[in-house]
């Protein structure tokens, strides 16, 4: 019972305290391993790269970088454990629900969309601008109203998958190693994935996560439609469009929970240039995003109750 039991205790520290402090956040410290890695990498300009040979470097040092990160981050979570689990059951739960809760975001996530909501209702549109960073990648400077509303309903429905769905996925499976592994990961594609100066560098780490990533993708837009219904939104629409605009975006996976996102509220969903997600049936406002973390809300919430199920029923059965 102990997988359930950390489970348990990860979420209520995420709900109560939300995240840890920076200078003690493991995954800013996996973003840092990452940076250090990155400056002595081979630079795509370099002229070897006219014969190939800069490419290879570049892809087995993006893999070796990546390998090395998860080596250095999971593999003393996994001793840890195992070692305090032949000491102490009530201490095993602790330290893995401390060590699982970095791992994964739902407070954090909830609490900056509905502050970008409260800036947009006040047409505070530097202030929002200057949040946006802390939910999306894309640059802030220029977007208007309805772009920035966007953005943050598209950054709402990601990061379901990315930041919640998908770390738990990997904790049922391989638990506290396997989730912090999947961080690992994420955030090495976060930062160096598919880059200009670091075109080979990060292929790994985007290629490794998209795969990682297939199936809470596809998870969490299926969840996005039963949240849909259950909040009596247009979970109708909302397959439909999962269906038809969910290969739109560059990423394979991105499209799923967003274009689930933009059906369930019959809005249209686009990055300029990029992609068009849904049906511009309703007007984008600041109110969506309040319905949008209602939405997102109820998808969590069932994921965690199918999570606790399974633990229980594999427990149940395994005894």
């Amino acid at each position: 019972m102990e997988p359930l039991f950390i489970l348990l205790l990860a979420l209520i520290i995420d709900l109560l305290l939300g995240e840890p402090p920076r200078a003690i956040h493991p995954v800013v410290w996996m973003g840092k391993a990452v940076s250090f890695l990155e400056k002595v990498a081979p630079i795509s300009s370099e002229p070897s790269t006219s014969n190939g040979g800069g490419r290879v470097r570049q892809l087995v040092y993006g893999g070796v970088m990546v390998l090395l990160t998860i080596f250095i981050f999971a593999s003393p979570v996994y001793f840890l454990l195992f070692y305090i689990s032949q000491v102490s059951s009530l201490a095993y739960i602790i330290v893995g629900a401390l060590l699982l809760k970095p791992t994964f975001s739902f407070r954090e996530l909830r609490y900056t969309a509905l502050e970008i909501k409260v800036l947009l209702a006040e047409n505070n549109l530097k202030e929002a601008r200057a949040k946006m960073p802390t939910l999306v990648s894309r640059e802030p400077q220029g977007l208007g109203k309805s772009a920035l509303i966007s953005a943050t309903m598209e950054s709402m429905a990601e990061n379901i998958s990315d930041s919640f769905v998908a770390p738990l996925f990997y904790f049922l499976f391989l638990g506290v190693p396997g989730a912090v592994a999947y961080r690992v990961i994420n955030t090495s594609d976060a930062m160096i994935g598919y880059r200009k100066k670091y075109e080979y560098l990060g292929k790994f780490a985007a290629k490794l996560d998209d795969i990682l990533n297939f199936i809470p993708a596809r998870v969490s837009g299926l969840l996005l439609v039963v949240a849909a219904y259950l909040t009596r939104r247009d979970g109708k629409n909302a397959w439909q469009v999962m269906l038809r605009d969910h290969g739109k975006t560059e990423s394979p996976n991105a499209g799923w929970p967003m274009s689930a996102m933009a059906g369930a509220l019959r809005v249209r969903l686009e990055k300029a240039g990029c992609y068009s997600l849904g049906n511009a049936n309703n007007p984008l406002s600041p109110q969506l995003i309040t319905s949008g973390i209602k939405l997102v809300s109820v998808a969590a919430l069932i994921w965690v109750l199918f999570s606790l199920t399974l633990e229980v029923t594999y427990f149940v059965f395994t005894t």
